[in-house]
Parts: structure tokens; sequence; C-alpha cells
């Protein structure tokens, strides 16, 4: 089975137009972003989304290439360290986010707002590098 390219280009998509949106909170101070009960709600579902995508990315390639099976999201990232897709301090960080993906969902009371703002301002390079090595594994024809 092939790697279906209207998935991963759908799900870059969806991941550029989030990063392009969470681009102007990236330069709020804490204070003016906290003090915007708006903006925190539209930059936490706009993290989810990314985070979503990258998950959805990973398990479409783990599926398609038949690597195995992950227990939990975070566990998908390794696979595909594992299998040479991304390199591992990148599975590492997107391991990390996919755990935070977990409090947006099912602790969302006790996210700390400030924890997403520095997330937007210093860890969505990490979505660009998967976006890069997820193209070049594609591209590859792997």
């Amino acid at each position: 089975m092939e790697i279906d390219q209207d998935v991963i280009e759908s799900k870059l998509d969806i991941i550029d137009r989030n990063l392009e949106f969470l681009d102007e909170f990236g330069y709020m101070d804490s204070k003016e972003f906290l003090g915007s009960y708006k903006d925190v709600q539209a930059a936490k579902y706009s993290l989810l989304e990314i985070i979503e995508c990258c998950i959805d990315i990973a398990s479409h390639i783990i599926a398609v290439k038949g690597m195995g099976r992950a227990e939990e999201y975070r566990g998908m990232f390794y696979l595909l360290r594992e299998k040479g897709v991304i390199e591992k301090n990148l599975a590492e960080r997107l391991g990390e986010m996919a755990g935070f993906r977990n409090l947006l969902v099912h602790i969302y009371g006790d996210v700390d707002n400030e924890v997403v703002l520095e997330m937007i301002q210093s860890e969505l390079g990490d979505v660009v590098e998967f976006e890069r090595e997820v193209l070049r594994f594609v591209d590859e024809g792997r």
C-alpha cells in the first residue's frame, strides 16, 4: 500500500494554516496573551489541531508502511524514529507535544496558559521540522 499524498497534504495544509495563525501570538507578552480569554482559547485550539494533524500523519505512515503499533500517541513518534522517518530528538519533542495534547483534551481545566504561550513561542519549529522530515520520507518513496 502506498502513502496517500492527499491525506498528507490535507493535514499539512491544516498545520500550516494554524502555524500562520499562531504566529501573531509569538510576539505577545504574557500579560497581553493571558488577558484575552478569546486569544487563549483560539491558541489552545490551534495547538490541538496541529498536534492532532501530526498524530494523524504519523498514524497514516505507520499503518501504510506496516511499521507496527503504538500503545499511545507519543509512541507513534518513537516508531517513526525507529524506522528512520524522523530523528531521535524530534521524536522525543513530538512525544512531549502528544502528552500536552492529552492535557488539552482530558485535563483542560488544569492547563497552564503560560505554557501554551511558551509552546507557541519556542516549540512550533519542531512541527515545521516534522513537516520537512515527512515530506522527505514521502518524496523518497520508501
